[in-house]
C-alpha cells in the first residue's frame, strides 16, 4: 500500500512540474519580448493608438481577444495600426508573448 501511495505522489509531482514549469518560463521570456517589441504601444497593458482597445482583461474579453490563439493571431498577422510580427518573431516567441499578455491581464497589469 505504501508503494502505491508513493507512486501516486510521484506521478502527481511529475505531472505538476511538467505542465506548470513551461508556462512560467514562457511568461518570463514573453515579458522580455513584450518589453522589446510591444511596450512602446502597450506599456502597462494600455494602447496608445486606440485607447479603447487595451490589453486589460475586460477589453480583451469585450473584443473576443481573451485567448492564447486570438492573441497569437493578432501578433502574427497584425490588424489595423498594429503591424505583423511574423517576420520579426518566431512562432515560439509569439506564443511566449501571448502567454505573458494573458498572465498580465489576469493580474491587472501590476
Amino acid at each position: 500500500m505504501k508503494k502505491i501511495i508513493s507512486l501516486i505522489l510521484l506521478l502527481i509531482t511529475v505531472a505538476t512540474f511538467s505542465f506548470s514549469s513551461p508556462a512560467l518560463a514562457d511568461a518570463a521570456n514573453g515579458a522580455a519580448i513584450f518589453s522589446a517589441n510591444c511596450a512602446s504601444c502597450h506599456m502597462g497593458g494600455k494602447n496608445v493608438v486606440n485607447a479603447a482597445k487595451t490589453l486589460q482583461k475586460a477589453d480583451l474579453e469585450k473584443y473576443e481577444m481573451y485567448s492564447l490563439e486570438s492573441i497569437k493571431t493578432q501578433v502574427t498577422k497584425g490588424k489595423g495600426a498594429m503591424p505583423s510580427f511574423s517576420g520579426r518573431l518566431t512562432a515560439e516567441q509569439i506564443e511566449d508573448v501571448a502567454t505573458y499578455v494573458l498572465s498580465q491581464a489576469d493580474n491587472g497589469w501590476k
